[in-house]
């Protein structure tokens, strides 16, 4: 029978020392300010952007949210990130995706000042963290790391098997985990006999958003499972492992709610804590 790991619990120890820190902070005159730009009405995002907001007002984070029209053209969402980049009192700025088709997500990613991307998915973030030298990392992926690290789980010399290559979660999770001296296997949806990976692994790192993907016969015995999955069935949330079974044959596992997800914020709030720091001239 698995342990599992509490996610919310760890995270909420975070927040706890995140809170201390920005008190201290704030009596320096330094004031963590997080500015997300929400474009269109995608329900998922609004609620991921409900939930930091309600966290950043816990551990004293400044929160701002500009809502923009499903419509706006690519041109004026940019000149509205060039403006946040110049503002002083913003230290963090967090485009929520995804993005209407019309809108080049990399174009806009690109403009926002790597100094303030919380999100940690700018190209010079991006290779920072190829460099081993990150100073923000992408939240989810920086949360599985800080959740395995918190659970007393060493990587070096695991092979990690990851199912996902997005930009947010597989790829700067398989550049965390290579610095950590982890042996890393890329999976994705043109991965062929999936099941031959995944079985010789000592920690998956399941993120295809399909309830009950990952089955106990894709498992070995005594593997670590982390579940990065959130889907909505009939407004309850189910992840991406088939929990109940596999359990029995792992020896730690995440679960969903409770897991990745509130680590997630955790790591934002970090991040948007980092980001102040530095910008004040302070080693974060």
């Amino acid at each position: 029978m698995a342990i599992v790991i509490d996610g919310k619990k760890i995270a909420e120890e975070i927040r706890a020392g995140l809170k201390k820190e920005i008190l201290g902070l704030k009596g320096a005159g330094i004031i963590p300010a997080l500015h997300i730009i929400l474009v269109g009405e995608n329900p998922a995002s609004k609620i991921y952007v409900k939930v930091k907001e309600k966290y950043c007002k816990e551990v004293g984070i400044s929160f701002e949210l500009e809502e923009l029209d499903e419509t706006v053209k690519e041109a004026e969402l940019i000149g509205k990130i060039h403006a946040i980049n110049l503002d002083k009192k913003i230290t963090g700025i967090i485009v929520q995706l995804p993005l209407p088709e019309h809108i080049n997500k990399n174009n806009v990613l690109e403009a926002v000042d790597p100094k303030k991307d919380v999100d940690a998915l700018t190209p010079y973030n991006l290779g920072k963290l190829v460099s081993g030298e990150q100073e923000l990392s992408a939240a989810t992926a920086k949360g599985i790391v800080r959740l395995l690290e918190k659970s007393g789980v060493a990587v070096d010399g695991k092979h990690v098997v990851i199912i996902n290559r997005s930009l947010n979660v597989g790829k700067p999770l398989l550049q965390l985990l290579l610095n950590r001296n982890a042996t890393v296997t890329v999976c994705h949806s043109k991965t062929k006999n999936l099941k031959r990976f995944t079985k010789n692994a000592d920690l998956i790192v399941c993120a295809v958003g399909k309830p009950d993907f990952l089955k106990t016969d894709m498992v070995k015995n005594g593997s670590i499972v982390i579940d990065v999955g959130l889907t909505y069935i009939d407004g309850k949330g189910v992840g991406d492992v088939d929990f109940n079974s596999v359990k029995e044959k792992a020896s730690m596992i995440t679960p969903v709610p409770g897991g990745v997800g509130p680590m997630t914020v955790a790591m934002v709030l970090e991040n948007t804590v980092i980001a102040a720091k530095k910008q004040a001239g302070l080693n974060p």
